[in-house]
Formats: C-alpha cells, structure tokens, sequence
C-alpha cells in the first residue's frame, strides 16, 4: 500500500500549478458570489490534503479493488434513481448523507477511469476482439444509462470521451476506430440535423427527460429566433462580460454599475459561467493565462503518463489529463458561445466541493504515478537483486 518514495520524483510543479489555478478560483468566486468564498477556500485546502494522501498510495493497490469500486459506483448511481436523490433543476444528481451533500456523478468519473485502467491493462493482448469492445462498451453503459437518465447529457458526454482516448490510449486498431468513426459521425451529424428542426417533437417520455437540453442546443444553433431569445440571454451576457473586460479586465470586486458580475446578469456565475467572471474582470491576459495554467497541468499527466512502469499508470494519468482537458474545453467553449449551455463546472475553478474533491483525487493518483516511473521500477529492481545476492551470499557462509 505504502511505498519508500523519493522526493526528488514528486512532480511539484504540478502541485504548484495546481495550487495556482485554484487560488485563482478561490478570488474569481469571492468577487463574483462572496457567500461561497469561504467554503471554496476549505474545499481547496481539504482537497489538497487528500491529494497528497492519494498520491502516496500506491495506485497498483488501489487497483486492486477496482470491480469492488465499480460496484459501488452503481449502488451510488442506483440510490439516486430510487428515491434518495434530491431533484435540483429538474436533475436528481445529488445525494444527502448525513447531512453531507455530495454528486456520485463526479466521483463515477475517476472511479471509471481507475476502473478502465485496470481493466484494459489485463486485456492488453486482446483489446482489438470483438468480445472484449463489446465488454468494455457493456460496463460502460451501466454507470452511463444511470447518469443519463439523472437527466446529465454532459457528463454522459464527459465520461464516453475520457473512455474513448483511453481505449485508443490502450491501443484500439485503427481499423476499429475509422469502422466507429465512419459510422458515429454521419450518424450525428443526421441526428442534429433533425432534433434543430422547428417542427421536431420528441416523444413524451423522452420529452420529460432531455427536452430541455433539446431547447438548449435548438437555442444555441438559432439564438436569434424570438422562440429562443429569452433562452439565449445567459450565453449572450456571458459573452458581453468577457468582451467587456478587453485587455487587462476591470479588476476583481469592481463596483461598475454595467458590470454583468455585480448585476446579476449571468445566472450561476459563481460556477458554470466563472470564465465570465475571470473575463470581465482579469481581461484577455487573465483569461489566457487560466487557459495556459489549465493546459500546463494537461502536459504534465501527458508526461507522467509516457513515464509510467505500466499500462494501468499511463491510462490513469492520461486518463485525468483528457477529464480536465474536455471539462475545461467544455465549459469555456459553452461561456463563450461556441457550444450549447451545458452546466460543466471549470476545473479548479469553478464553485462545486464535489467537482473539485474529485478532481484533487484524480490529481493524487497522477502523482502517485509519477512516483514510480520507470527509472523508480528500475532503482527497485537493483535493490531487490542486490538483496537476493547478499542473502545467497549469507546462506552459504
């Protein structure tokens, strides 16, 4: 469980971007919504605390239990389904544990990512059959139908795109992948075509569960249409703050009396739209440097990742390097109109104890990891043999 670490393998550079991006988090949430300042703040110093505990884990242990994790990623996911989720928005995403509120949907993406890492490494030698895809897409699609049906298409989004680059990761066949890709893409394509027809009625049961992220993508693909304006209004006020911003921003807590911020223009800014925020008021430079940050911390669960003793490290950390990549890429893409409304939170960044806990866990396992590289597997090695020369040395004096 426990392991003799070195020191000098501990990627702190990624603790200290880490550290960075969310302090950024922490003063963008104190100007936009002060209220939860202080509770970002604990979420940050807790998770940080629970990343390095991770990160001295060993991960090979931790994936010893990974059916016994997915089996409890179900049971979460299925106790939200029979009655014990509280329904917020329309979505039942939450559950209440002694008055502990916290999202088994965050918590199913790095147990799956564990999961897949062990799971793909054991079939390594015959990932290209038909019966392992087929079983990889079929423990997929339990956690997936349940988080769907929440109703939580992102996150349905999030996890099948982290699953994809880890069975390519893994070595899928091209083959396999243009054969899906040929397939996947028309299919799509025909599928937006018809949904963002204004005569298409969905029918009713799936009206109920996913008509109005139906009303959100009809609105982002026509916001000019007068069924659509009142629907189009965040996205439109998130893109005027940050254009307003320009350069340098305006500065955090500014009282300007046009500020979208402080008049309440952009609901749950605090949280899905905190790029506004980071756009109205640290400008063009602070926006790119969230960005570069944020990218930063994708190179280094790359690099560790191509460093790692085996196939389960690679996937693990290459894994939490495309969630943050997708979740950030989604989340600024929706807050400067370039996507559907979606409600992806900005890793690190965005207001959510549930999000950012999830995200320091996945950051532990990228560490751990890191500490046992190649040249760390090698250095054991040495040792062992060294070991087992002196005991045969002692056994024939």
């Amino acid at each position: 469980m426990l392991k003799r670490y070195k020191l000098k393998n501990y990627n702190f550079l990624l603790v200290i971007l880490l550290i960075t991006i969310s302090t950024i988090g922490v003063l963008l949430i104190g100007s936009a919504a002060r209220e939860y300042q202080s509770r970002q703040l604990i979420g940050v110093i807790t998770g940080l605390i629970l990343m390095v505990v991770i990160s001295l884990i060993d991960y090979s242990w931790i994936l010893n239990f990974s059916w016994i994790l997915y089996g409890l990623n179900l049971v979460l996911l299925v106790i939200l389904k029979t009655g014990f989720g509280e329904e917020n928005l329309g979505a039942t995403r939450w559950l209440n544990i002694g008055g502990f509120q916290f999202q088994p949907t965050e918590i199913a993406k790095i147990i799956l990512i564990v999961f897949f890492a062990m799971f793909l490494m054991k079939h390594e030698d015959d990932l290209n059959t038909a019966k392992t895809i087929f079983k990889a897409i079929g423990l997929l699609l339990l956690p997936l139908v349940l988080v769907l049906t929440q109703p939580d298409l992102k996150n349905t989004i999030t996890i099948s795109v982290v699953f994809c680059a880890m069975m390519y990761l893994a070595g899928l066949s091209y083959k396999v992948i243009g054969c899906v890709l040929a397939v996947v893409v028309p299919m799509l394509l025909i599928v937006f075509f018809i949904i963002t027809q204004t005569d298409f009625q969905l029918p009713e049961p799936l009206d109920d569960a996913i008509g109005y992220q139906l009303d959100r993508i009809r609105t982002w693909n026509d916001p000019e249409a007068e069924e659509n304006s009142s629907g189009a209004i965040q996205q439109n006020n998130s893109i005027t703050a940050i254009g307003s911003g320009q350069l340098t921003g305006k500065g955090l807590n500014n009282n300007s009396v046009s500020s979208a911020n402080k008049g309440n223009f952009v609901a749950e800014i605090h949280n899905d739209f905190i790029f506004a925020v980071a756009g109205e008021e640290l400008g063009f430079i602070g926006c790119c440097a969230i960005i570069l940050i944020l990218s930063l911390i994708i190179v280094q669960c790359i690099r560790i990742g191509r460093r790692a003793k085996d196939m389960a490290g690679m996937l693990i950390a290459c894994g939490v390097g495309t969630l943050v990549a997708f979740q950030s890429f989604l989340n600024i893409s929706v807050a400067t109109g370039l996507l559907p409304n979606t409600g992806t939170t900005l890793p690190f960044v965005s207001y959510g104890l549930t999000s950012l806990w999830t995200f320091f866990m996945g950051m532990g396992l990228v560490l751990n990891v890191g500490l046992q590289n190649r040249n760390f597997l090698t250095r054991n090695e040495e040792l062992l043999k060294k070991k087992d020369v002196y005991e045969h040395r002692m056994h024939r004096m």
